[in-house]
């Protein structure tokens, strides 16, 4: 290990990187490529990797490096400033400089790219480099440190576990068979927050994991709002004469839609060399930049769920690959939160691969590769499938209107499962009586309810409010993307995305987690977190298609 201690804590962190590498890896296997027999194997293993982990994580010599540099970041003497941490790292880019690493002839980010650019390379007050590694740094220690390692493994067994019992009781609609692992989750959930001395705000404590510096509160106010706008929203499009019609795309060998999205994904500027995609039973996006795994699913009867949800873990893996890779294993290197990710992923999913310019440039080739099945379909009937608004059951498959009522149902369940007020007995019917209150719809069975999602099998607590919060960043980050870049949907209409891409690269992805959650979007914007900017742009959006 280094001897200067800046130097030595990184080395560790990376190390600690590494680690967590192997653990995704291992969590993407299981949910791609592993026997159906090799399942307790596999639980046994991905405990044992998180016992070393946390071994790893609490070691006492981390603890005293971090000690005695926040000593001297408090002194001032250990520079705390971008320049001295150059130092230690010289092949480091800088926010605001290029990186000729990029791929996709990003190029030097300059004043062409509108004062957004600048503002982005201005500093930032109180985020210096060894400031921002230390206060990650410190969270993480300060968490390891105070969970028995029994319990780690013990939860890492148990999410192996209950996993493959969501995957084998979903099918059968079978909520009962996986209700103990479920229970079992709360309980070890609660027990985390309490050795975390988090017992009174269990809730906020996973929040927080997912996006530092939120609370239940501070969403439920953000979503109060979103859900009064979109009522009313939902109902003016959903009563209107104009419909879409998806049964129109039927019969889409899934052999050309494997073809279409890698072309789209790789357009957009994913970067296969260092990534790929698979098939799973839910999709998803996990690893690093240096190694990113996306999975997705086909249905020949239904191509644009695959295509959409491509485009989504795509936004995933953008951001993953933009990260500082000199940086990887330190904040500077990490994703600012899961709401942040989540922007990165709606902002192409839904403002680009949505958006009219997008398909003027990709839609010959969707022909190409579909003839027969579009023979009988326009243009417009093609575009009006593919912003459908109608209420469904499933939440991966819902249109971007109605989306975040599904986010808002799993919101109130989860602030009463934690709460108290919720058994978990009695979730399936909560769960039927909250969708026919939000949607107008209720499942005839828990596969298309309370068994839908993969999130709680692995005790994914905290984690979907994320998704509406990215859809509210994503809007915003839109709105000032088409003021910094005129001409942007001129670009998408040509095939061309390097622009957007470098946007976010300079505004977001470079930044690591020097900003949270509600510092960065201000920073960004110029305008704090709001949903209105998102109920402004689904108006914009959609109402034209719904009103002639």
């Amino acid at each position: 290990m280094p001897t200067d201690p800046a130097a030595e804590l990184i080395a560790r962190l990376k190390r600690l990187h590494l680690l967590g590498t192997v653990d995704s890896l291992l969590g993407w296997d299981e949910q791609v490529n592993l026997p159906p027999k090799s399942a307790d194997l596999r639980a046994k293993q991905l405990a044992l990797v998180a016992e070393l982990r946390h071994a790893a994580d609490t070691e006492p010599r981390l603890g005293e490096l971090i000690s005695e540099l926040e000593g001297r970041d408090r002194s001032g003497a250990a520079g705390g400033d971008m320049a001295d941490m150059s130092a230690i790292k010289p092949d480091r880019p800088q926010v605001g400089t290029a990186r000729p690493a990029l791929r996709h002839d990003l190029g030097r980010r300059s004043s062409s790219h509108g004062p957004q650019a600048e503002r982005a390379a201005a500093p930032h007050p109180s985020t210096s480099d060894l400031t921002v590694i230390l206060r990650y740094a410190r969270r993480d220690y300060d968490r390891a440190t105070k969970l028995p390692s029994d319990f780690v493994r013990e939860k890492a067994e148990h999410g192996s576990r209950a996993y493959h019992a969501w995957a084998a009781c979903r099918p059968k609609s079978d909520f009962a068979g996986f209700a103990p692992f479920l229970e079992k989750h709360l309980e070890l959930a609660r027990r985390e927050a309490a050795y975390l001395g988090k017992a009174d705000a269990p809730y906020d404590y996973f929040i927080d994991q997912n996006d530092p510096g939120l609370t239940a509160a501070v969403i439920e106010r953000l979503f109060d709002e979103l859900r009064a706008g979109l009522v009313p929203l939902v109902r003016e499009i959903t009563t209107s004469p104009v419909k879409a019609k998806p049964e129109l795309l039927r019969g889409f060998p899934v052999d050309g839609q494997r073809i279409f999205l890698r072309e789209v994904t790789e357009r957009l500027g994913f970067d296969y060399g260092r990534g790929r995609i698979d098939v799973s039973l839910h999709p998803f996006c996990t690893g690093s930049g240096a190694d990113t795994r996306m999975t997705t699913r086909f249905n020949a009867d239904d191509p644009l769920t695959s295509l959409f949800s491509s485009i989504h873990e795509t936004g995933h893996g953008l951001y993953e690959q933009g990260l500082p890779a000199a940086d990887h294993g330190t904040a500077l290197g990490d994703a600012v939160g899961m709401a942040v990710h989540e922007s990165q992923s709606r902002i192409w999913e839904n403002q680009v691969a949505r958006g009219r310019a997008f398909w003027r440039f990709f839609e010959p080739r969707y022909r190409e590769l579909f003839a027969e099945p579009l023979r009988a379909v326009t243009s417009e009937a093609l575009y009006l499938a593919v912003n459908e608004v109608a209420p469904t059951l499933i939440r991966t498959e819902a249109d971007e209107v109605t989306y975040n009522l599904h986010i808002i149902l799993r919101f109130e369940l989860e602030k009463r499962l934690f709460a108290g007020t919720l058994a978990v007995d009695d979730l399936p019917a909560a769960w039927n009586a909250l969708m026919q209150e939000l949607l107008g719809l209720t499942p005839s069975d828990h596969r298309q309810g309370v068994l839908q999602d993969v999130h709680w099998s692995g005790g994914a607590f905290g984690y979907f409010p994320s998704y509406s919060l990215g859809n509210m960043i994503a809007a915003q980050l839109w709105y000032r993307a088409l003021a910094d870049l005129p001409g942007l949907e001129d670009d998408f209409a040509r095939g061309e995305f390097s622009r957007l891409l470098a946007w976010l690269r300079g505004n977001i992805h470079e930044r690591g987690r020097r900003l949270d959650t509600l510092e960065l979007v201000p920073a960004v914007t110029g305008a704090p977190l709001s949903p209105q900017p998102l109920l402004r742009y689904l108006r914009e959006r959609y109402l034209p298609l719904y009103r002639r």
